[in-house]
């Protein structure tokens, strides 16, 4: 009896484990919280519903991140606001660091947040390499996931974002075709 309780609790904490560490799929709903914007207001992935929403992770000691962030705003800039929003995650960094590169990108049309030292913002998606970037449909699920690419993979990622946004909003109707005039 003693062997199968310590057998049972060795599985429970091995399962434990690997849920608490394990990478959302695609499909999967992803975690909610986003950080807070530059005034203040939290950024939930909730709040964006029927949006595409491309969530980057990035550092300032990754040099392919401060290269793909300007890059995402102009794609922002490009698509509006309406059916995608762009947000750029601190991740691994100081406050300090990510502040001071918050002011100098004052011009980018991004939501740029800040994942605090207990990482919890960044811990669901179990990052492991920068840049880590998710896709996220207007349905509110995990729709790409791309980690440690470079400016090889930005043809693919532009074209995952439009075909994101070809998609219809949940509840949209398609457009109704009249039916045959009758003679």
């Amino acid at each position: 009896m003693r062997r199968s309780v310590r057998s049972m609790l060795a599985v429970l904490a091995l399962i434990t484990a690997t849920l608490g560490h394990a990478r959302p799929e695609v499909g999967a709903i992803p975690s909610d919280e986003l950080g807070r914007d530059r005034d203040g207001h939290d950024v939930r992935v909730s709040g964006l519903r029927g949006k595409v929403v491309v969530v980057s992770f990035w550092a300032s000691w990754c040099g392919y991140c401060r290269k793909e962030l300007p890059v995402l705003a102009a794609l922002q800039k490009l698509k509006g606001t309406a059916d995608l929003q762009v947000i750029g995650v601190n991740h691994d960094d100081t406050y300090e660091a990510f502040k001071d590169l918050r002011n100098r990108w004052k011009s980018l049309d991004i939501i740029l947040t800040y994942d605090p030292p207990d990482g919890r913002i960044g811990k669901p998606y179990d990052i492991k390499t920068l840049p880590f970037m998710v896709m996220i449909g207007r349905d509110g699920r995990i729709a790409h996931v791309y980690t440690g690419y470079d400016e090889n993979m930005l043809d693919t990622i532009m074209s995952d974002v439009d075909d994101l946004l070809a998609q219809p909003a949940p509840g949209a109707t398609a457009a109704t075709v009249p039916p045959p005039a009758s003679s």
